[in-house]
């Protein structure tokens, strides 16, 4: 049986069930969030850019507030028990230190903890994160046995 890949862009939510691989690519100060439920081998991911929708709320993926609830409800609708999810997130660097002013270098870290503030309103358990640091990541979410692997330049794999 083979894997359906499955990009996830910035701002976009996606979900899979079973056999598919969902993966974002080059994640600087961006969040993936990535949920699974073991059960129904069902997961999903968000890549989130931004801690706060501010007057723009058309693409609820690019927020954290809004991509959380976004993905909780198509993992439900694809099967998946919401007290048998649980999240993991990668991503939110400091990115570019040398060329941002210092909002840009806090970018990663709002980001992380809107992300994190959104999974506890969802009541999404965090179980694993590889999160700050000033390197980019790639994040891929293997719906099959619910891995995610972390890839790194200049440094090693993670697995969450």
């Amino acid at each position: 049986m083979t894997s359906e890949r499955i990009h996830v862009k910035i701002g976009e939510v996606r979900v899979a069930a079973e056999t598919g691989v969902l993966f974002t690519i080059g994640l600087g100060s961006c969040v993936a969030v990535a949920l699974y439920d073991p059960r129904v081998k069902v997961g999903g991911m968000a890549h989130v850019m931004l801690p706060d929708s501010g007057r723009n709320a058309n693409s609820p993926g690019r927020f954290a507030p809004t991509a959380v609830p976004a993905l909780v409800d198509m993992m439900l609708a694809a099967g998946a028990r919401k007290r048998g999810m649980y999240a993991r997130i990668a991503g939110g660097a400091a990115m570019f230190k040398d060329v941002l002013p210092v909002e840009g270098l806090q970018l990663g870290e709002r980001n992380i903890t809107a992300v994190r503030n959104a999974l506890a309103r969802s009541a999404i358990p965090l179980r694993g994160e590889d999160v700050g640091g000033s390197f980019g990541r790639s994040v891929f979410l293997d719906t099959g046995d619910g891995s995610l692997l972390i890839r790194v330049v200049r440094r090693g794999d993670v697995t969450l």
